[in-house]
């Protein structure tokens, strides 16, 4: 581990991130970034996703929430950042499109279905739930999602439900949490620029489905 080299460069970005901020918020976005260097002085997290992290971080500052990060749900779940604002909370998560190399032969169907479960299994700990990703990729984010669960065809949920099985099986994804899954917000985080753009769900659907259909993946 570099130290020295994480601190230098989280110090950076929370410093360009400080100049949007009200002076009253800073010391929020600070203690973000005193966790991160915690976290990895304990080899828990990296540097390009401390950044992103960092980045969602200051949005949610902006707003109003204290900010936590790496923050347990339960025994095995953990979320990338948690948000409470005057009795509401906010989980973001974030997804850079990475998949392990045991899935190098099926890539997409992992991904498709990580996807899913990050909706499934976060979205229930929360009042809002957001995924965010960096500008550079495209999260095949199923349409089900979408609708609201009195809108979503139990035969629609089975399909994705089996999809899922295929990878998540310990423990499974359940039927009622894909049914009462919720997603309010997409982040699209600009690193360079440092900033992240929240849009609505089916904005970002519009935006993405047409060429992820072309490319012949399942949404």
């Amino acid at each position: 581990m570099d130290l020295e080299k994480f601190q230098d460069d989280v110090y950076t970005i929370t410093n360009k991130l400080g100049k949007s901020l009200d002076e009253n918020d800073i010391p929020k976005l600070n203690f973000v970034r005193q966790r991160l260097i915690e976290l990895y002085q304990q080899n828990l997290v990296k540097i390009n996703h401390s950044v992103l992290e960092l980045i969602c971080a200051a949005n949610l500052v902006s707003k109003g929430f204290s900010v936590d990060v790496e923050k347990p749900l339960t025994g095995s779940l953990v979320c990338d950042l948690y948000g409470k604002k005057d009795g509401k909370t906010a989980i973001i998560e974030i997804e850079t499109g990475f998949t392990p190399p045991e899935h190098a032969l099926d890539t997409i169907d992992y991904y498709t279905s990580r996807i899913v479960s990050k909706i499934a299994r976060y979205s229930k700990y929360c009042d809002s739930f957001s995924l965010a990703t960096p500008v550079i990729g495209m999260m095949p984010i199923n349409k089900i999602f979408l609708n609201t669960p009195s809108q979503r065809s139990p035969v629609e949920i089975k399909k994705i439900k089996s999809h899922c099985d295929i990878h998540y099986k310990n423990p499974p994804i359940e039927y009622e949490d894909i049914l009462n899954a919720k997603l309010d917000s997409v982040y699209l985080i600009n690193i360079d620029k440092g900033f992240a753009k929240e849009v609505n769900p089916a904005s970002y659907y519009s935006l993405t489905s047409s060429i992820l259909e072309k490319s012949e993946i399942d949404l």
